[in-house]
C-alpha cells in the first residue's frame, strides 16, 4: 500500500530553493532524506507532512490529495495517522513527562505500551516533570510521545540530534520494529549517514535537486 506520494513538487522562498521532486513510500518502508544545512531538507517535509503547500505539485497521503480534503478531515488526520518528531522537544513544560505522553494518546484513542518506554530508557523518569529531564531523556520522552498515538506514517527531522550514537541507533531499531509490526511509513531528514542507511530509500537534496542516493 502507497502511504505517500509527492508528484512534481516545486517551492522557493525569496531564492528557488527545489524543483519538480518526486517521490514514493509504501507501507513498512522508510525514506532517508540528506544534504547540507539549507538545502531544502526540513521545508520538504513539512510539505510532505502536509504542514506547508508547495508552489507547485501536490502531496497524496494515503492516496487522498491533500489539498483536496477540508480542513475537518486534515485536522483528523494529522491527529490520528501522522507522527511528527522535531529536534526541538515541543513537550508541554507544566506537565511531567507520563502527562504529555497521554495528552497525545487520549486524543488518538491509543494506550500507552510500557515496554516503549522501557526500550526508550525513560520508563524511570516518567513521573518526573520534563524540566527536570536531560535534553536526550526529553528527545526520548518527545519520541514516545508521537508513537504513543501509534501514526501509520513518522516525519522525523533530525530526531536524535540531542542523543548520543549508540542511543541513536536503538531509536533507530525502535522505529524500523514498529515500521515493520504496524506496516508504517517514515520519512527522516537526517545528517548521519549512519541512520540514513537503514533507511529502505537514502534521497540526497542537492543544488534544488532530490536523488537517489
Amino acid at each position: 500500500m502507497t502511504l505517500l506520494k509527492a508528484t512534481s513538487l516545486s517551492h522557493a522562498f525569496d531564492y528557488p530553493l527545489f524543483n519538480d521532486i518526486s517521490l514514493s513510500l509504501n507501507a513498512g518502508e522508510s525514506i532517508a532524506i540528506v544534504g547540507v544545512s539549507g538545502s531544502g531538507k526540513s521545508t520538504l517535509m513539512h510539505i510532505l507532512s502536509s504542514l506547508l503547500r508547495p508552489q507547485k505539485g501536490y502531496v497524496e497521503l494515503f492516496n487522498n490529495n491533500v489539498y483536496e480534503m477540508d480542513d475537518k478531515h486534515l485536522v483528523k488526520l494529522r491527529r490520528n495517522d501522522l507522527g511528527m518528531i522535531y529536534q526541538s522537544h515541543y513537550l508541554f513544560k507544566g506537565f511531567s513527562a507520563y502527562e504529555n505522553l497521554e495528552v497525545s494518546a487520549l486524543l488518538s484513542g491509543e494506550t500507552i505500551d510500557p515496554s516503549l518506554l522501557k526500550r526508550l530508557g525513560i520508563d524511570h523518569v516518567i513521573n518526573q516533570k520534563v524540566t527536570e529531564l536531560s535534553g536526550g531523556q526529553q528527545q526520548r520522552v518527545s519520541i514516545a510521545r508521537v508513537m504513543s498515538k501509534k501514526p501509520r506514517l513518522i516525519f522525523a527531522d533530525e530526531p536524535t540530534g540531542n542523543l548520543d550514537h549508540a542511543t541513536a541507533l536503538e531509536v533507530m531499531e525502535i522505529f524500523e520494529d514498529y515500521l515493520k509490526e504496524h506496516q508504517a511509513g517514515m520519512v527522516l531528514v537526517t545528517h548521519d549517514e549512519v541512520l540514513a542507511s537503514r533507511c529502505s530509500q537514502i534521497y540526497r537534496m542537492q543544488d534544488g535537486i532530490l536523488k537517489l542516493a
